[in-house]
C-alpha cells in the first residue's frame, strides 16, 4: 500500500524548521517516522555521514532557505532541474529533495534489515550538486487542485468500466485503513503550510490509492491483453497528475515565497 514519500517528510518538516516553526527534535522525529534512523552523507565540510539535526543546521548555514520535492518517474523528470548525474540518482530512487537558494540536492538510499514482520529501514541521504533552474513540470497549487478533481472522476470511471473499481473486501479494507490513518490526528503537512496545500495533498493521496488498488487487485475485468493495455493507458496519466499534485503541495512554501517576491 502507498506510503508518504520520505522526500515529502524531509521537505515539509525541514521547511518548518528553517522557518523557525518547530524545534530540531520535533522535525527529526517527524522526518524519521517509522524508520530506524536517517543520516546525511556528502555534506560540505563533513568527511562522513552525520545526523539530521546537524545536517539541517549545516544546510541552513550554507544558504538553504527552503526545500522542495521531486518525484520523477521514467519519462517524467518531475521536479528535477539537473544535472544528469543528480537526475539519474533521483530517478533510480523515484524521489529527491532539492534545496532552494543553494545548489544542493538530497537523494535517499534505503537499507532494510531484520526478519519478516520486523523489518526496519535505515536511510542515507546523499548530498549532490544540482543545477539552479526551474524544476520540470511542477504545477501551481491551483492548477494541481483543478487537475486532481478531474483525475479523480476519470480514475473512478475507468476503474468502474474495467471492473476494478475500489470495491470488494480487499479494496474496502485498504480504503478503511487509509481513512483510519487520516483520522488518527496525524499532521498531513508540517506547520507553515497553507490549508490549500493540505487539501491538495490529501486528494492526491486518495487518487494514488485508487490507482494503486486498480493495479494491486489483479486483472479485474481486463481479461485480455488489449483490455489490460487500455487500463494502463487510462491510469498512467491519472497517476502522473497525482504525483504532480503531491509535488505542488510539498513545494507550496517555495511557491508562496516566489509569488511574494
Amino acid at each position: 500500500m502507498l506510503s508518504e514519500p520520505r522526500s515529502g517528510r524531509l521537505a515539509a518538516w525541514g521547511n518548518a524548521l528553517l522557518a523557525g516553526l518547530v524545534s530540531p527534535d520535533d522535525a527529526v522525529v517527524a522526518i524519521v517516522g517509522e524508520d530506524a534512523v536517517h543520516r546525511v552523507e556528502g555534506l560540505p565540510g563533513e568527511t562522513g555521514p552525520v545526523g539530521l539535526t546537524l545536517a539541517l543546521g549545516r544546510l541552513r548555514a550554507l544558504g538553504v532557505s527552503a526545500l522542495r520535492v521531486a518525484l520523477p518517474a521514467p519519462g517524467h523528470p518531475l521536479g528535477l532541474s539537473g544535472p544528469p548525474e543528480f537526475n539519474a540518482r533521483a530517478l533510480a530512487a523515484e524521489e529527491a529533495v532539492v534545496c532552494h537558494d543553494a545548489a544542493f540536492g538530497l537523494v535517499p538510499e534505503v537499507f532494510e534489515a531484520g526478519p519478516e514482520g520486523d523489518v526496519h529501514a535505515e536511510v542515507v541521504w546523499h548530498v549532490l550538486p544540482v543545477r539552479q533552474a526551474p524544476p520540470a513540470d511542477v504545477p501551481s497549487l491551483g492548477e494541481a487542485e483543478r487537475e486532481l478533481a478531474e483525475a479523480l472522476r476519470e480514475a473512478t470511471e475507468v476503474l468502474s468500466k474495467l471492473d476494478v473499481a475500489a470495491s470488494g473486501p480487499v479494496a474496502e479494507a485498504a480504503i478503511d485503513a487509509y481513512r483510519a490513518r487520516s483520522e488518527r490526528g496525524r499532521e498531513v503537512l508540517a506547520p507553515g503550510y497553507p490549508p490549500r496545500a493540505v487539501r491538495v495533498l490529501e486528494l492526491a493521496q486518495r487518487v494514488r490509492l485508487l490507482v494503486s488498488l486498480a493495479y494491486d487487485n489483479g486483472h479485474g475485468g481486463a481479461v485480455s491483453a488489449a483490455q489490460m493495455a487500455a487500463r494502463s493507458a487510462a491510469l498512467t496519466p491519472v497517476e502522473r497528475t497525482a504525483r504532480r499534485a503531491l509535488v505542488a503541495a510539498y513545494n507550496a512554501v517555495v511557491e508562496e515565497r516566489e509569488r511574494g517576491r
